[in-house]
């Protein structure tokens, strides 16, 4: 290299900096050569293995994250359509609920209008029960009194027990037999 520019110099020309000289380029070329052989077996692999693990674990990413998506999805649908059949069955609960309450209400208020004609009827046999009670005993007092009048109005003693009956159901008779009584 120095006898190149030597020589370049003695002829009076100055060496051209755009043209390498043969030596450098030679040790440029092996040089070169050893750096392309040293990448291409122990650096290009690896960063080969290191972009396919990157892009495996993006893809695989990616792909459970789809799988993860669909599944999601699914629930999703899952849980609407037992959201739509609660609500349907709950309607259904609603319905018969209501129409339970109905039925029972209608089975009370049958049961009640019965109880209250039972104790209606009872209080009218009671009611008819106390009131034959009530005219025997006034029969009896009245036939009573009847005779006790009839004894001072007459001035002897009604004793015989079978006059007496007789007379107070004379008496009754008549009684029953005017207008505007009973």
């Amino acid at each position: 290299m120095i006898t190149d520019t030597v020589t370049f110099l003695a002829a009076g020309e100055e060496p051209n900096p755009l043209i390498p000289h043969t030596a450098e380029l030679v040790v440029g070329v092996i040089a070169f050569a050893i750096l392309f052989f040293f990448l291409k077996k122990a650096v290009y692999p690896r960063f080969e293995q290191t972009f396919r693990d990157r892009q495996e674990t993006i893809e695989g990413g990616i792909k459970r994250a789809q799988e993860a998506q669909a599944e999601a999805q699914r629930l999703l649908e899952q849980y609407k359509a037992q959201l739509a059949e609660a609500r349907t069955e709950a309607a259904k609960i609603r319905d018969d609920a209501r129409a339970e309450g109905t039925r029972i209400v209608e089975e009370l208020r049958t049961e009640a209008h019965e109880q209250a004609q039972r104790i209606i009827q009872r209080g009218e046999e009671t009611l008819a029960a106390e009131r034959e009670r009530l005219v025997v005993q006034l029969r009896a007092e009245i036939g009573d009194l009847a005779v006790e009048l009839a004894e001072r109005v007459i001035g002897e003693a009604l004793a015989d027990e079978a006059r007496r009956a007789g007379t107070i159901d004379r008496f009754l008779s008549e009684l029953d037999a005017t207008p505007g009584r009973r």
